[in-house]
C-alpha cells in the first residue's frame, strides 16, 4: 500500500518552488500518495507566530537573499531573485491547485508551470488569463478550473487546508506530513528521504 504524504505550500513561495522537483522525485521514488493542500501563507503565519516578509528584521530579509542564491545553485535552478510580479495574490493559482483535486486531477502539471511562471518567466499569476493557460499547458480544463478557483465551495477548502495545517503543527510553505511527522521547509527533504528509506517510526514533540 502506498504511503500517504500531505504536502502544504502556497504558489508565492519561493521554498516550494525551488523544493518542488526534488519532493516529486522523491515522491515517486517511494510510490508515494501526495494530498495537495495549498494554504495561505499570511493567515498560516498570523496564528502561528510567524511574520510577513516586509516585517522580518533586515537582517533576516538579507540572509534570505543569500540563502535564494545559495538553494539556486544547489538545487541547479535558474531564476530572478526578485520576480517581476512578485509578491501577488495566492488566491487564484491554490485555488486551481484544489479545483484540479477536486476534480480528481493531479495538480503536479500545473503546480511545477506556475512555480517556473512566477520565479523564471516572471509572469502573474494573480491574472486569470495567465493561470489559464499555465493550466492549459499543463493539459488541464484551465477556463473551467479558473472559474471553479472562484467559488465559495473552494474557498471552504482553502480555509479548511489552513485549519488542517494548524492541527497538524505546520506554520510555513513548503511543509510534508508523514505519519504525522513534520518537515518544514525544502532543506528538510534529505531528512524526509531518510524517514522513508529507514523505516524508522516517526518522531513526534512529546518526549
Amino acid at each position: 500500500m502506498a504511503r500517504q504524504i500531505d504536502y502544504y505550500f502556497s504558489t508565492p513561495s519561493p521554498w516550494a518552488y525551488i523544493g518542488n522537483a526534488a519532493f516529486h522525485d522523491l515522491a515517486r521514488a517511494h510510490r508515494l500518495k501526495v494530498t495537495y493542500k495549498p494554504v495561505f501563507l499570511p493567515e498560516l503565519f498570523s496564528e502561528t507566530g510567524g511574520l510577513p516578509l516586509p516585517k522580518r528584521h533586515p537582517a533576516r530579509q538579507r540572509y534570505r537573499l543569500m540563502e535564494l542564491q545559495r538553494w539556486r545553485d544547489r538545487r541547479g535552478l535558474q531564476f530572478n531573485i526578485h520576480p517581476r510580479h512578485w509578491p501577488f495574490d495566492a488566491r487564484l493559482a491554490d485555488g486551481v491547485v484544489i479545483a484540479a483535486i477536486e476534480a480528481g486531477h493531479d495538480p503536479e502539471p500545473f503546480l511545477r508551470n506556475a512555480f517556473a511562471a512566477v520565479w523564471e518567466r516572471q509572469l502573474d499569476l494573480a491574472s486569470a488569463a495567465t493561470v489559464t493557460q499555465l493550466a492549459d499547458d499543463a493539459g488541464l480544463p484551465g477556463a473551467a478550473l479558473v472559474a471553479r478557483s472562484l467559488s465559495s465551495a473552494i474557498d471552504a477548502a482553502y480555509d479548511q487546508n489552513r485549519q488542517d495545517a494548524i492541527a497538524a503543527g505546520v506554520f510555513g510553505s513548503p511543509a510534508w506530513v508523514l505519519d504525522g511527522e513534520v518537515f518544514w521547509g525544502q532543506d528538510r527533504i534529505e531528512l524526509l528521504a531518510d524517514a522513508l528509506t529507514s523505516g524508522r517510526a516517526a518522531y513526534s514533540a512529546d518526549v
